[in-house]
């Protein structure tokens, strides 16, 4: 395969990804911060290098706040 072809793939490939993670977050919020989470813990575990710590720290989302407002919508991401 030439690497020119080769390195065609790989671009379409990010482009592809970068989509589909585009209409993930838009389209299906709690489904996608469910996929986050369910990815981010097993990394957060004790015993696991410092790098896969960081790395699922950086893919966990933000906790949700509950304050005395929260009608709970869902909307607040």
């Amino acid at each position: 395969m030439d690497a020119g072809l080769l390195a065609q793939y790989a671009v379409i490939a990010v482009a592809v990804i970068a989509s589909l993670a585009i209409v993930m977050r838009s389209q299906f919020p709690t489904a996608t911060r469910k996929l986050r989470i369910a990815m981010a813990l097993p990394m957060l575990r004790e015993g696991m290098p410092g790098w896969m710590k960081g790395l699922g720290r950086r893919i966990a989302p933000l906790p949700r706040g509950g304050g005395n407002g929260c009608g709970g919508c869902d909307s607040c991401d």
